[in-house]
């Protein structure tokens, strides 16, 4: 018997659509979850692995299928790594069916299940979902495509290491069952390869026992750079990361925390976080203004206690404090934002440095910032994490010369022996993705044998250089 099963997003009129193989299909624009430009698509929604099939040759008989297609979840990529304008997107939030194996540990989704739906069936029950990222609104498929990594990277690495087996529907509409170290290497390119191996409809996910859904955190305020890194590298729990100020007197002062799952406790209410209010669509930007965040940063930093151990916070919370607030990108305006994530190895904090250096000489504003540290590179060619420090940047798209600057960004990320994020950054050219991914050879290889065609390809895929035009 299924553990459960997530009500499905669909409308009266598409469920009416629906008859045997149909699949509902609508027309929509559709951008990433920064916001940018909105792409006009077609929409198809199967609501199994048997109707993704049927989706599929749908998608190859109509006449945009020639600009290609690609799979979305919940569209919770900040780039355009889910769309693909003038073409088909198969959308797998209608599959949401999953099922408990308490005997072996594991949890088997299908690929529109979110993180958040799964901790809610899983915790008061004793096991949570090995990686969770910043956010618990993130489709299973979402995130084995992206290979997600959470604060937890240098203990338990990303979200494809906990993944015992997937199904994978191919371009040639083959179902194809994949467990790691499977010959014709598809496993791993599928971890982190943005969907252009295929739609994963299903995955079988290894959990971690946990007896509480509260854990217990350590703050430190530290007041540079260098001092979050070292507080990062401090004894304490597997959940670290940095909230840094770069508005501020100081650059890079911000606050530290470690957190780990309690022995005892609560197994409820606190796994998930639900939405307390929502940015109406037309917030006025204005009042989100680098002032306005300088001095919101300002209270914030000196709010937090210099030092505090083992202080009990719900695992929501914790994980997932923007999801109190739907919408929140509307509060950088109809632009909206670029989050620009790195990852630089141990040894090139020299590079972080230049970088926030840079960033303030632009007088470009970073509202956000937030700084991890990542263990072991996983089995994925193009999965993002590499042994070494990550930088998340939020920054408003309406900056003046914000693409200059990242593209100055890529450059001294590249020369450090770093990457950035597939999954966010806006703007890194076929040059720069060469030579931060060393393995995008063996990639493209294991690509051209499960797609010869070059049928899967989203926006963010062609302008990178990942799919030719």
């Amino acid at each position: 018997m299924p553990l459960a099963e997530s009500p499905s997003a669909e409308t009266a009129a598409e469920l009416a659509d629906r008859n045997g193989a149909g699949v509902p299909s609508r027309r929509e624009a559709v951008s990433g979850w920064g916001g940018g430009v909105r792409r006009q698509v077609t929409k198809l929604l199967p609501a199994s692995a048997e109707q993704a099939v049927h989706a599929l040759d749908r998608a190859r008989a109509m006449a945009s299928v020639r600009t290609g297609l690609i799979a979305r979840g919940m569209g919770r990529a900040y780039n355009d790594a889910a769309q693909r304008g003038g073409g088909v997107v198969i959308e797998t939030t209608a599959m949401r069916r999953f099922e408990l194996d308490a005997s072996r540990g594991t949890v088997t989704a299908e690929a529109g299940v979110t993180l958040g739906e799964l901790l809610a069936g899983l915790v008061p029950q004793g096991w949570v979902v090995p990686v969770l990222p910043g956010t618990q609104h993130v489709s299973v498929g979402g995130a084995i495509a992206s290979d997600i990594h959470g604060k937890n990277h240098g203990v338990d690495g990303a979200f494809g290491a906990h993944v015992e087996a997937l199904t994978l529907l191919t371009a040639a509409g083959e179902l194809l069952e994949l467990e790691p170290g499977d010959p014709d290497g598809v496993f791993a390119a599928t971890l982190g390869g943005m969907g252009l191996t295929g739609i994963v409809v299903r995955a079988r996910i290894r959990l971690r026992p946990v007896r509480s859904a509260m854990l217990s955190v350590d703050t430190d305020r530290v007041g540079d750079l260098d001092a979050a890194l070292a507080a990062l590298q401090a004894p304490g729990g597997r959940h670290r990361v940095a909230w840094l100020d770069l508005l501020g007197p100081r650059p890079g002062r911000g606050i530290v925390t470690r957190a780990e799952h309690v022995a005892a406790g609560p197994a409820t209410p606190d796994a998930t976080v639900r939405a307390r209010a929502t940015v109406p669509p037309l917030f006025p930007s204005a009042l989100l203004r680098a002032a306005t965040v300088a001095a919101f940063n300002e209270l914030r930093f000196r709010a937090a206690p210099r030092c505090a151990r083992g202080t009990l916070e719900g695992l929501g919370a914790h994980m997932f404090p923007l999801d109190g607030l739907t919408a929140w990108p509307r509060l950088y305006g109809a632009k909206g934002f670029v989050q620009y994530q790195l990852v630089v190895p141990y040894g090139q904090e020299r590079a972080l440095h230049d970088l926030i250096g840079r960033l303030r000489r632009a007088r470009v504003p970073c509202y956000l910032a937030v700084l991890k540290d990542f263990g072991p590179a996983g089995a994925g060619p193009l999965s993002f994490p590499i042994p070494g420090w990550t930088l998340a940047l939020d920054m408003p798209r309406r900056a003046p010369c914000l693409e200059a600057v990242l593209r100055e960004f890529d450059e001294l990320v590249a020369a450090a022996g770093g990457r950035v994020y597939l999954a966010k950054n806006p703007w890194i050219r076929p040059d720069a993705l060469d030579a931060m991914y060393p393995r995008l050879a063996e990639w493209r290889a294991v690509r051209d044998r499960v797609d010869p065609e070059r049928l899967w390809r989203s926006d963010m895929a062609v302008r990178a250089g990942l799919v030719a035009p």
